[in-house]
């Protein structure tokens, strides 16, 4: 079986499925070029022939050059990202449907989320019923919004999502206790922290004040802030009014996986007020629970990696005292079982969240019978 893979862009995260599927597959690639401040991935890993594109982009609308030409290639089977702004996308579903019907096109997408407009539904129920093979999802959640809007369950296939799943188990085997926060901080207090991009959608103020309700109130905690972005300094700004610079630690941005992985073990919580995404299954890979919002149509797949009560929490959507409430519940609860919350989040990611889980599904999807 040859396969064709067409993404709009190489992800550096996406490093392990990627490679792994080339070592899989008979497999060749075709990217786009940019996505903005992403980091690539090394093309010289993947096995199969790389082409990359400069997408073009109208309006929020693009068109991926090189796209259609695939179809007339000696491929079996397609992956292509499901975008419903990807014209490239229609056109290649509907010429595949007319010219070759007997090759197989899968799409790899978000699919559902909830919140949809009568006529974003419409369009998604025609772009989403195109390929002939199949929807890989990356959540339960979109598969069942699917299944109500009609789509046959058997098409649906749940493969979630991943990080650099082997470089962090190796990470787990040596990474230990250590007292980085007690010596920043200088207290005990428990320490939360949030990994990502400093953006609007990260809402991260709202952590801020839902800190400074508990501070308020006799209730001391740390914050510890890992990334940089547009909102840094307006973070930064809102700390010092609110007198909270000897309590919020914004450690700024970092790339290496050990020293990374070093901060998220020895924190205690990682609260994301805005959608959580994969600060969710980065979290989890080194232990440590995770809490976000409970609006799901406004989220983004991962958190379906948070157990209530086991790897983590809900609070209420844009509510502030139900942020303060929960961390404040969370710690009254689960302070005294650290370590059993730091093995519900392993066992989590590592049935639900690797490289290889999502290999085995795609084998057994695209290739059932061989």
């Amino acid at each position: 079986m040859k396969l064709c893979l067409i993404y709009n862009f190489a992800q550096h995260y996406r490093t392990n499925i990627f490679k792994l599927i080339s070592e899989e597959f008979d497999c060749d690639f075709l990217f786009g070029d940019s996505m903005g401040d992403v980091k690539k991935m090394d093309y010289s890993l993947l096995r199969g022939k790389v082409t990359e594109t400069h997408t073009l982009r109208i309006k929020g609308w693009y068109w991926q050059p090189k796209v259609i030409s695939q179809l007339f290639n000696k491929y079996d089977s397609y992956i292509l990202l499901g975008e419903t702004r990807s014209v490239s996308a229609w056109m290649f579903c509907l010429l595949q449907r007319i010219l070759f019907p007997k090759k197989k096109v899968y799409f790899w997408t978000h699919g559902w989320y909830g919140k949809e407009s009568h006529l974003e539904a419409l369009i998604k129920k025609v772009f989403l019923r195109l390929p002939n093979g199949g929807i890989f999802l990356y959540g339960n959640y979109a598969r069942n919004l699917m299944i109500k809007e009609g789509f046959k369950s058997d098409k649906l296939y749940v493969i979630h999502n991943s990080l650099a799943y082997d470089k962090q188990i190796e990470l787990r085997s040596f990474i230990g206790r250590n007292d980085i926060y007690r010596e920043h901080f200088k207290n005990t207090y428990p320490n939360i922290f949030f990994v990502g991009r400093l953006t609007a959608i990260k809402k991260i103020e709202q952590l801020i004040m839902a800190l400074h309700t508990l501070k308020q109130q006799g209730k001391g905690y740390n914050l510890t802030i890992i990334g940089d972005g547009e909102k840094r300094e307006e973070l930064e700004g809102m700390v010092s009014s609110l007198c909270m610079k000897d309590s919020v630690w914004f450690y700024g941005s970092c790339y290496d996986e050990r020293e990374l992985g070093t901060m998220i073990y020895n924190a205690d919580l990682c609260v994301s007020p805005g959608n959580v995404g994969l600060t969710a299954i980065h979290s989890m890979s080194f232990g440590t629970p995770v809490m976000t919002h409970d609006k799901f149509a406004y989220q983004m797949p991962e958190f379906e990696a948070i157990k209530e009560g086991e790897t983590g929490g809900f609070f209420r959507y844009d509510d502030v005292n139900s942020i303060a409430c929960s961390i404040e519940e969370w710690f009254d609860k689960y302070a005294g079982s650290r370590e059993k919350t730091r093995l519900a989040c392993y066992s989590e990611i590592d049935k639900n969240w690797t490289p290889y889980a999502q290999l085995d599904l795609l084998k057994n999807v695209l290739t059932p019978h061989e």
